[in-house]
C-alpha cells in the first residue's frame, strides 16, 4: 500500500553551511532566508545542528540561531538537532531554550545527542557533562524538571526560573541503537541521523519501538514517534541534481581525506568516481527531478514507517537549496 505522503510531515536540518568565498555572515544571512520561505512552504521544524572547529560550518551557537530564525518566522517550530550535551551543563541549556520559549512561545525544540559534534581535542575544550549513558539519562530527567510548573531539578533543589513552566519538548537524538534505546526507554520521541550514518537504521528503529516506555517518569509521548533523516537534492532534471549532490559528497570526501575545505562548488558526478566520492554514508537520499526523488522517498518512508522526516540539503548557491526547497513542498504537501 502506497504510504500517503501528505500524512508524513517534513522538517529541514541547517547546519548553515559556508560556501568557498563566503562569509559566516553571508551564509548565517542565507539560512534565514531558507528559514522564512520553509516557515511559508509549510514544513512542520527547522533544526540548527550543532558543529565545532569546522570551517564549512556556522551552526556553533545554536540557541543565538534558533532565536534569530524564530525572530523571521511566524509558524514553523525551530529547534536544536541537536544540542551536543556533553558539551555543556545541563542547567544552562535548559535556561536557553526556557529563555527561547518565554520570547518565542510554543515553537521550540530542544534535540539532544551524546556526540560531541567535533574533533576529540575540541571535545576536551568543550565538555561539560558526561556521554555516558545513565548520565545523559539523568541529565535529561533533571532537565525536564527545569522545563516542568515547580522549575526544580529531580537531583537536586536548583530553580531554573526562566524554563519554569516551559515544557519544551525533549527529542533524543541517535544513529545506532544504544541511541535508540535510551529514547525508547525514557518515552521520548528519537530523531535517528541516517542521513549520515545509516549502518544501523533499521536496528535502531526496531529497538526504538520495541524499548518504548510511555509510563516512564521523562516520558513526554504515549507512543514512540520516530523522526528519520534524508539527505535531498531536487532540481529540474536528474543530471542537474545528480551534479548539485557532489558539494555534499566532496564535503564527506573531505572529512574523510582529512582537507579542511568550506564548501566547494559542485562537480561533474563522473570526477568523483575516480576518487570514491560515492559514499555510502550518504546512500540515505532522494536526489533527481521531482518525481525521480518523491518516489525514493516513498520508498524510504515504506521502509522505516516514519512518523516524519527531516531533510539535510546542502549547495553551494543557496538559491539552489530554496529550489530544491520549493520543488519538494510542491510536490509533497
Amino acid at each position: 500500500m502506497s504510504v500517503p505522503l501528505r500524512s508524513v510531515p517534513l522538517s529541514i536540518l541547517d547546519l548553515v553551511s559556508i560556501p568557498e568565498r563566503s562569509t559566516v555572515r553571508d551564509s548565517i544571512a542565507a539560512s534565514m532566508e531558507s528559514a522564512r520561505l520553509a516557515d511559508r512552504l509549510g514544513y512542520r521544524r527547522l533544526w540548527f545542528a550543532e558543529h565545532h572547529n569546522t570551517p564549512n560550518f556556522a551552526a556553533s551557537a545554536t540557541a543565538l540561531l534558533i532565536s534569530q530564525a524564530a525572530t523571521v518566522t511566524e509558524r514553523i517550530r525551530v529547534g536544536a538537532g541537536g544540542v551536543m550535551l556533553p558539551n555543556h551543563a545541563p542547567l544552562m541549556v535548559a535556561e536557553q531554550y526556557g529563555t527561547l520559549a518565554n520570547i518565542h512561545g510554543d515553537r521550540i525544540d530542544l534535540g539532544l545527542g551524546r556526540a560531541p559534534g567535533t574533533d576529540g581535542l575540541t571535545a576536551q575544550a568543550l565538555n561539560r557533562s558526561s556521554a555516558e549513558p545513565q548520565a545523559f539519562a539523568r541529565s535529561i530527567f533533571d532537565m525536564q524538571g527545569w522545563f516542568s510548573d515547580a522549575g526544580t531539578a529531580h537531583s537536586a533543589p536548583i530553580l531554573s526560573a526562566v524554563s519554569a513552566g516551559t515544557h519544551v519538548p525533549i527529542w533524543v537524538l541517535g544513529s545506532t541503537v544504544n541511541g535508540a534505546s535510551i529514547a525508547g526507554q525514557l518515552g521520548l520521541p528519537f530523531s535517528v541521523a541516517s542521513h549520515f550514518a545509516p549502518e544501523q537504521l533499521d536496528d535502531a528503529i526496531r529497538v526504538y519501538r520495541d524499548s518504548f516506555t510511555p509510563d516512564a517518569p521523562t516520558a513526554q509521548i504515549a507512543e514512540p514517534y520516530v523522526m528519520a533523516g534524508v539527505n535531498v537534492m531536487i532540481a529540474d532534471t536528474d543530471d542537474e541534481a545528480a551534479r548539485q549532490f557532489t558539494v555534499v559528497e566532496q564535503m564527506f570526501l573531505d572529512v574523510l581525506k582529512g582537507e579542511r575545505r568550506m564548501l566547494q562548488p559542485p562537480v561533474d558526478p563522473a570526477e568523483l568516481e575516480t576518487h570514491g566520492g560515492r559514499n555510502p554514508m550518504l546512500r540515505i537520499k532522494a536526489v533527481g527531478a521531482p518525481e525521480t526523488a518523491i518516489a525514493q522517498l516513498r520508498e524510504f518512508v515504506e521502509r522505516t514507517d516514519a512518523d516524519e522526516l527531516i531533510t539535510a540539503t546542502y549547495a553551494y548557491d543557496p538559491a539552489v537549496r530554496n529550489r530544491s526547497m520549493q520543488l519538494l513542498a510542491d510536490h509533497w504537501f
